[in-house]
Parts: C-alpha cells; structure tokens; sequence
C-alpha cells in the first residue's frame, strides 16, 4: 500500500516537474521564445542604425538627396533629358 502510494505520489511529481507551470517544457517553450525576441531585437537595432545613417544623410547630403530623387523619382536638372529604356521581350 505505501508503495503505491510512494509511485503514484512520484509519478504526480514527475508531471508536475516536466509540464507544470514551471516545469521543463514550459522552460523549453520561454527559452525559444527569448531567442526569437533576441532576434527579433537584433534585427530591429540593426535597421534602427541603417535607418538613423539615412536620416543623417537626408539631412546633410545635399549630393545624396539628389541621387535619391534622379534613382528613385527619375528627376533631372534643368536642360538635362530623361531616358527611359525598355528592355525587349526575348520572344
């Protein structure tokens, strides 16, 4: 009878132990958790750096501005002509 008792007692323990709430999954589950947030901040920090760089640049290059607008915005300075090539279909 007491052994029973002890078995049934240690197999709650062990259930308890691996998938209570503080058990080993749970800590397996927070762990992978904390390392996709770590990623995640990682990634985060280096686009806040690029993004920073940008701004610094938008605010004190006057040459980056303009690459910026002639690239993406197809601007041109007065007298100067904007060509716009269209690559042929291979057919």
């Amino acid at each position: 009878m007491i052994r029973a008792i002890l078995v049934v007692g240690s197999l709650i323990l062990l259930i308890i132990f691996f998938f209570g709430d503080h058990g080993l999954y749970q800590l397996y589950q927070l762990r992978s958790e904390k390392a996709k947030i770590q990623s995640t901040i990682s990634f985060l920090r280096e686009k806040k750096q690029l993004l920073e760089e940008e701004k610094t640049k938008l605010n004190n290059d006057p040459k980056y501005i303009e690459q910026l607008a002639r690239e993406r915005y197809r601007m041109a300075k007065k007298g100067e002509k904007v060509f716009k090539v269209i690559e042929k279909d291979s057919k």
